[in-house]
C-alpha cells in the first residue's frame, strides 16, 4: 500500500487556508478534512463550509446561528463548530441534490380580485381547467391604465426552499368572443419573509386585502417577457434561489387584453407552480422578532434518510386539468409537452382519477 502524506501539513496555516478558500464544491472539503485531522481542524475553526454555502447561495448569509436537533441521547455531541459545519456541508450537498418538488402550498393574496370568490387567487393552484361547469382562474379588476401591475403571493411549502423556476399559464375565455387571452405583459418574481409572522393569521384573501407591504423581499428576479398565448410559460431564474422564509410574489407587469364587455384591461391566469427543492424536514428556520435572528435547524437523520431514500414529494400532473373542454385538447396536449420537456432527467407522471373530484 502507498504512503499517503497529507500536504497540507507541510505548509504554513496561513496558505493551507488560502488553498481551501479557492475550492468551488463543500464536497472536496468534506472528503478530505474526514480522512485528515490537519484538513478537518482548519476547515471547521475557520468555518469553510459555510463561507462555501454563502458565497453560493447569497441569502443563507441572513442566518445567524445553527441548532442540531436530535434524537438520540446516546449520540456523542460535537462543540459549535463541528455542528455548523456538518450543517452547512450537508445543506450545500441538499441544496443541489434533493428531490424536485412543486413548492407552493398556499396562496396569501392578490393585489385585486374581480368578482370573489368566483375568481379568487385560490383557483390558481386548482388542477383542473373547469370546476362544476365553471371555469377556473384568478382575474384581477379592469383598469384603463396598461401598465397597471398586479401581484400573487403564495405561501411555499417550508420556510427554507430552493427555487429554480417559476411555471405560469395565462388564461383564455373561451367563454366569450374571439377567445381573449388575458396575459400580462411581463411578470417579474420576488421571494422572502413577513415582517411579523403574527399579522399573517389575517385572511386577506376573504378580507380582499393586498399584503405586498407584510412582507421584506430579499431576492427580486429579472423581468420576463410573458408570451401572449394560454400554455404553461417556464420562467428559469438565473440561479437557484434560496428563500429565507418561505413566501414567492408573482408581479405581473403591463396588460395586453381588453375584455369588450366594459372597455378595461384585466390579467387572468389559469395555473401557478413553482419548481424547487424543499428542504424541511432535514432543514428548518426559526425567525425571532425580538432579537431579529434566524435560527437554521439540522435534523442529521432525516438528511441522511433523504439521501437514501428521497422524499415523498416528487413531480406529478398536479398542473395538468383534470378533465379538458374539448377546446383546449391540443393546447393541454401541448402543456404536457412542456411539462415533459421542464425535467429531461425523467420524472414519473401519476395520472390523476376523475373519480377523486366531484364533477357534475
Amino acid at each position: 500500500m502507498e504512503t499517503q502524506i497529507d500536504f497540507l501539513q507541510w505548509l504554513e496555516p496561513d496558505m493551507a487556508l488560502k488553498i481551501l478558500t479557492c475550492l468551488d464544491d463543500s464536497a472536496d472539503l468534506i472528503r478530505e478534512s474526514a480522512v485528515s485531522r490537519c484538513w478537518q481542524n482548519i476547515v471547521v475553526s475557520n468555518g469553510l463550509s459555510k463561507e462555501l454555502c454563502v458565497r453560493k447561495y447569497p441569502h443563507l448569509a441572513a442566518v445567524t446561528r445553527v441548532v442540531k436537533q436530535s434524537y438520540d441521547d446516546s449520540e456523542p455531541s460535537h462543540d459549535l463548530g463541528e455542528i455548523e459545519h456538518r450543517a452547512y456541508a450537508s445543506l450545500f450537498r441538499a441544496l443541489k441534490s434533493f428531490p424536485q418538488t412543486y413548492c407552493i402550498a398556499d396562496p396569501v393574496s392578490a393585489s385585486s380580485t374581480d368578482r370573489y370568490p368566483e375568481e379568487s387567487i385560490m383557483n390558481t393552484l386548482d388542477p383542473r381547467d373547469k370546476i362544476l361547469h365553471r371555469e377556473s382562474y384568478w382575474s384581477s379588476r379592469g383598469s384603463d391604465d396598461l401598465e397597471a401591475p398586479e401581484t400573487l403571493i403564495y405561501n411555499l411549502t417550508a420556510k427554507l426552499c430552493v427555487i429554480t423556476e417559476i411555471i405560469l399559464h395565462p388564461f383564455q375565455a373561451l367563454f366569450q368572443t374571439d377567445y381573449p387571452i388575458y396575459s400580462s405583459k411581463a411578470v417579474r418574481f420576488r421571494m422572502g419573509h413577513p415582517k411579523s409572522w403574527s399579522e399573517l393569521d389575517y385572511d386577506f384573501m376573504e378580507a380582499q386585502e393586498c399584503a405586498d407591504d407584510k412582507f421584506i423581499w430579499t431576492y427580486t428576479s429579472p423581468i420576463f417577457p410573458v408570451a401572449w398565448l394560454s400554455m404553461l410559460q417556464r420562467f428559469k431564474l438565473p440561479e437557484p434561489v434560496v428563500c429565507i422564509g418561505g413566501f414567492l410574489q408573482i408581479e405581473l407587469l403591463g396588460r395586453v387584453q381588453v375584455q369588450a364587455a366594459d372597455g378595461k384591461y384585466y390579467i387572468c391566469v389559469a395555473h401557478v407552480q413553482a419548481i424547487g427543492r424543499q428542504l424541511s424536514p432535514a432543514f428548518g428556520l426559526e425567525f425571532s422578532e425580538s432579537s431579529d435572528s434566524v435560527s437554521l435547524k439540522y435534523d442529521a437523520d432525516q438528511f441522511a434518510h433523504i439521501m437514501k431514500n428521497g422524499n415523498n414529494s416528487s413531480l406529478s400532473t398536479s398542473l395538468l386539468p383534470v378533465q379538458p373542454p374539448r377546446q383546449l385538447a391540443w393546447g393541454n396536449l401541448q402543456d404536457f409537452l412542456h411539462m415533459v420537456q421542464a425535467h429531461p432527467d425523467g420524472v414519473e407522471y401519476e395520472w390523476v382519477d376523475d373519480d377523486e373530484f366531484e364533477m357534475v
